[in-house]
């Protein structure tokens, strides 16, 4: 039964149970009640508070409660419409010392153009100096590839001699985008936002194309290190500022180290300049769902390995008062590893809502549509294909019946790509790039807090056009299919499926087809009980 707090020192008011029916659909579903919703404590419901008396001067003052993810993981904060956030510090500014510069995330007062300028630079000098000490055998063209000066930086910035580099897959489409968000970040923890850390990735992209090194600079380098690296450079950065938010407003140095892991100079900025960006990043409390899973996979080749993976939807559509007003206030990250040395890393997918706008349909569904920013890296045993696109669609939850919900999100759009087998030759490029349309259809069917049914599909044309290999082109398309149990809490268990499929052509070579399937059993931390469900309507409507 629903206890309806007056306040304190007032009286509570039994809500009326509900109907016998209604109660034996929310068991069987396996619901709670909604004496029981997040199997947390009653929902308060707002009524007029009794005047109070005056407490003695001396009398303590209270403090508000702080975010702790542990309280809201209790009390299932997506589906509690209606409620106000637990009242806790301003997170996007922070009381400084007399006379220092505060960063405040909402005005933007604080935040440095000039610091980035210097840090950046600095960056890309201590890079070529690890890269000259420890990859001093690397040469292309017969030259040192990082013995840069100032002869072969002239020379770049005169000739602008452009081409597509030989260097492998996973440096190209893992290292570069990393070193972009690395870039992205520096300008992000100083106050700019996505748009001028942005312009800073890629500004920095370029000045390592011109002085980083002795080859010719590199076209998909430029496109992926400053583009996809913003993108991944930003849910690394949102992802750090949850972190710290578990702890706000002093966050300790356990939360302070998670933070840094997760977006380095973020950490060091926020140790570097004192109070002035301690300010933790205005979230404005998105609906989260996230995950971590641990278990053993064997491939149709018969190969056996472990595999670790982790995924994050942030801003899920249907959050009273959640807005989408800023680049990938929604996104959904996604990377996961394999235990074999020879592909330890075998995705990461990302994509954010850049430009949009959030909608309805009657009061079942709940969306969000726009301008989507993508990047996809796929490296399954036997080929592999990596994208960066723009891409226009939707994302929603519809509920279907009391307590079963379907989420999903359809994608279509342009980008460019790599794709092409595992390496066979050491020295050869393996893979040709292209410009590449792709489309996503993703779907959750979630039961209730028990069970979640998924369902994917991916599809890249990795074409000629635009590439180096104007004869060639590659299709590759991914199914995964899998279910999530709720166990006990946060624990849970998965079966998984996933086939990928290649077909390429080059030329007058005879048609190329691969498969590469596998399956999974894992042990799933959830980060919270309801499995991702938004619920924005009220008692009586479910």
């Amino acid at each position: 039964m629903l206890a309806a707090s007056l306040g304190a020192g007032g009286r509570a008011l039994a809500a009326p149970s509900p109907a016998p029916g209604v109660e034996a659909g929310r068991l069987l579903a396996g619901v709670p009640g909604p004496d029981r919703l997040g199997e947390g404590p009653p929902l308060a419901l707002a009524a007029p508070v009794p005047p109070q008396s005056p407490q003695p001067a001396d009398a303590p003052r209270t403090t508000p409660p702080v975010y702790q993810w542990r309280v809201l993981a209790a009390q299932d904060d997506n589906t509690t419409p209606g409620q106000s956030a637990a009242p806790r510090a301003p997170a996007g500014s922070a009381a400084g010392t007399a006379g220092q510069r505060v960063l405040d995330w909402d005005s933007g007062a604080g935040k440095s153009y000039l610091i980035p300028g210097i840090e950046l630079p600095s960056f890309l000098v201590l890079l070529n100096l690890y890269d000259r000490t420890f990859l001093e055998t690397k040469t292309q063209e017969g030259s040192s590839t990082y013995d840069s000066n100032p002869s072969t930086i002239w020379q770049h910035l005169r000739k602008q001699n452009w081409t597509f580099d030989r260097d492998p897959f996973n440096v190209n489409q893992i290292g570069h985008p990393y070193q972009g968000a690395t870039m992205y970040a520096i300008a992000r923890s100083t106050g700019l936002n996505f748009w001028e850390s942005l312009l800073y990735s890629n500004l920095g992209s370029f000045t390592w194309e011109m002085a980083g090194e002795t080859s010719r600079p590199s076209i998909n380098d430029l496109i992926t290190t400053g583009n996809s690296g913003s993108l991944l450079g930003e849910a690394l950065f949102r992802m750090s500022q949850l972190v710290l938010k578990e702890d706000a407003p002093r966050p300790d140095a356990w939360h302070e180290a998670g933070a840094a892991l997760l977006s380095p100079p973020t950490g060091f900025n926020r140790w570097a300049y004192g109070e002035r960006f301690k300010p933790i990043f205005t979230s404005d409390d998105p609906a989260l769902f996230w995950r971590a899973r641990l278990g053993a996979s064997i491939s149709g080749s018969s190969r056996q390995a472990a595999v670790l993976d982790f995924q994050m939807s942030y801003g899920l559509p249907g959050k009273p008062g959640y807005s989408y007003r800023r680049p990938l206030d929604y996104f959904d990250f996604q990377i996961g590893g394999l235990s074999e040395a020879r592909n330890p890393i075998s995705y990461v997918l990302l994509r954010g809502l850049l430009v949009g706008r959030d909608y309805h349909v009657g009061e079942n569904y709940r969306g969000i549509w726009g301008l989507y920013g993508g990047y996809d890296y796929l490296s399954p045993t036997n080929f592999r294909v990596s994208t960066t696109a723009l891409s226009l669609g939707t994302t929603g939850q519809y509920w279907l019946a009391p307590g079963i919900a379907l989420q999903g999100s359809v994608l279509g759009g342009f980008g460019f790509g790599a794709a092409g087998k595992t390496p066979v030759d050491l020295g050869k490029r393996d893979y040709h790039y292209g410009a590449t349309p792709q489309v996503l259809l993703a779907t959750r069917l979630l039961f209730g807090n028990r069970t979640a049914l998924e369902l994917i599909g991916r599809g890249y044309y990795v074409s000629g056009t635009g590439s180096d290999d104007s004869q060639g082109y590659e299709q590759i398309a991914r199914i995964n299919a899998g279910f999530t149990v709720r166990v006990f809490r946060r624990h849970g268990i998965g079966l998984q499926f996933v086939e990928s499929l290649r077909y390429a052509h080059y030329g007058s070579l005879p048609r190329s087809k691969q498969a590469d399937g596998t399956i999974s059993l894992v042990y799933t931390f959830l980060g919270d009980s309801h499995l991702g469900a938004v619920e924005w309507r009220d008692l009586g409507s479910r």
